[in-house]
């Protein structure tokens, strides 16, 4: 399977990452990607970026060497009301969402459970300025797979299988493999993407390419294996082609 597009990346501004935005998106045209996601990390993560990053993203070419640009975040869950830490005002400028769950951004004081989890997706399903749902797997914050998957499908919310995770989240993949088992079954689409903290990272997606290859999942369903799919997804689901 070949993918045309990876959009869950981080620079520098998430501070646990080491490349500069033009390092990231020079090797995305160096292994010849239709688009690349910069998407560091909201506000609440440990050492994030500043109050004015997000609202500045615009300073950004939208393509750069050939390579589009989508100019977004990672946006933290941090309720589980599915509130997320940038502000509304932010994620309308902004041309891409990521919307995951880290341990140290969620409230210390309430006891993860499956019904508040699946109520916190539930919520996430219908935020407008969200297109993906970002490394879910987490066994510590599992929620109703067959309840929720299907109502981030009819909202145009992309899941992601995030190939980082079989790296350092080891405990994910059981669930990985139930959820992406879950998207085949409700023909909800995913998308596959590296989670590069680094340049030279950017597109490793093997470990995630895989387990999808050896459960049989179709490669219709993954939006980023075609330049068509996924440049009708940001026509359908974001402001990008609408403003040209």
């Amino acid at each position: 399977m070949k993918l045309i597009a990876d959009t869950h990346t981080h620079s520098i501004a998430s501070t646990h990452a080491y490349s500069t935005i033009q390092e990231m998106v020079h090797a995305a045209a160096e292994k010849n990607l239709f688009a690349i996601g910069i998407t560091d990390h909201g506000y609440s993560m440990p050492g994030g970026p500043g109050a004015w990053y997000f609202g500045n993203l615009n300073a950004v070419p939208q393509t750069m060497e050939g390579v589009l640009v989508l100019r977004g975040a990672e946006a933290n869950v941090v309720d589980y009301k599915g509130n997320l830490d940038i502000p509304e005002g932010d994620l309308k400028q902004l041309d891409w969402v990521v919307a995951s769950i880290h341990s140290c951004c969620m409230p210390e004081t309430i006891t993860p459970t499956r019904r508040l989890c699946t109520q916190l997706w539930m919520e996430i399903a219908h935020n407008p300025y969200v297109n993906v749902i970002g490394h879910s797997g987490s066994p510590e914050y599992a929620y109703d797979y067959e309840t929720v998957i299907p109502e981030f499908g009819k909202n145009g919310k992309l899941v992601e299988i995030n190939s980082h995770s079989f790296e350092v989240r080891a405990s994910y993949i059981p669930n990985c493999l139930e959820i992406a088992r879950t998207c085949m079954k409700y023909r909800v689409p995913v998308i596959i993407n590296s989670d590069a903290h680094f340049s030279a990272s950017i597109l490793d997606c093997s470990a995630a390419i895989t387990m999808l290859e050896e459960i049989g999942f179709p490669e219709e369903l993954v939006v980023n294996a075609s330049q068509e799919r996924f440049r009708s997804y940001l026509e359908k689901h974001t402001h990008i082609f609408r403003e040209k």
